[in-house]
């Protein structure tokens, strides 16, 4: 690429503009709040005819040697006719599924009561909730991603607690499945 790193890591703009540091990577410098200047990195590419441009991240957080990195990286997929914005998008919802599967049955259970408590009648049933989940459930299935919680863990759960106490195990069924049933519907939203 030629004429490319025009721009120095200690440049600073005075005004409003877009600075050309070559190949696609561009400074574009905004007027913010106050007066003050904002500064962003933008890779400005071509694919398929038509002109595009992906932002890179704010000049604060991404340093002008991470900026030249990502445009090395992106122009990479631009020969190869990936359109990195698209690619990009793809990795994050990956990213964000993946970090999504390995959620715990403990993390779900109070992500799941405190999104429902304000709702229910007093604070003795949140109580009662948090209760038996971490008596019966949490010792069992706790640390277990919900992803990989079967009929056999659920069962290992209600098993000794079925002929003595029937009410509560009927309860704890019931709450281990709204759990459950609440972090399938949020991955499939």
């Amino acid at each position: 690429m030629a004429h490319v790193n025009r721009l120095a890591a200690t440049f600073r703009p005075k005004r409003r503009g877009w600075y050309n540091n070559g190949g696609g990577l561009y400074l574009q410098v905004t007027e913010g709040a106050g007066g003050n200047l904002n500064q962003s990195w933008v890779l400005r590419f071509a694919l398929g005819g038509k002109d595009r441009y992906m932002g890179l991240g704010a000049r604060e957080d991404v340093p002008i040697a991470v900026a030249r990195e990502k445009r090395r990286e992106y122009r990479q997929l631009i020969k190869a006719g990936i359109d990195p914005i698209r690619e990009r998008n793809r990795q994050k919802a990956a990213n964000l599924a993946a970090a999504t599967a390995v959620v715990t049955f403990d993390q779900a259970a109070d992500d799941y009561i405190s999104l429902h408590e304000s709702s229910w009648k007093n604070a003795k049933h949140v109580a009662q909730w948090r209760s038996t989940l971490r008596t019966y459930a949490s010792p069992i299935i706790g640390k277990f991603s919900v992803a990989d919680i079967t009929l056999a863990h659920i069962m290992r759960i209600l098993k000794p607690i079925w002929t003595t106490k029937p009410e509560t195990a009927s309860r704890v069924r019931g709450r281990i499945e709204q759990v459950l049933d609440s972090v399938s519907e949020r991955l499939h939203r």
